[in-house]
C-alpha cells in the first residue's frame, strides 16, 4: 500500500491518513508525531491545518 505524499494537508479533527511528523500551519508553528488513524489535534487552542513533513 502506498503512502500519501509529503506535503499532504489535513485539518484538526480529521482522521490522520499517514503516520509521520506533521507541522502545524499557524504561527508559531510546531511539529508533532501523529499516528495513522488518530484525530488531527488542535494547536494553540484552535483548529489548524497540518502538513505531512516526514515519514516515521
Amino acid at each position: 500500500m502506498s503512502k500519501i505524499p509529503i506535503g499532504t494537508k489535513q485539518y484538526t479533527g480529521e482522521a490522520c491518513k499517514e503516520s509521520g511528523k506533521w507541522k502545524s500551519e499557524d504561527s508559531p508553528s510546531t511539529t508533532a508525531p501523529i499516528a495513522k488513524g488518530n484525530k488531527m489535534p488542535p494547536h494553540g487552542g484552535k483548529a489548524v491545518y497540518w502538513r505531512l513533513v516526514e515519514y516515521v
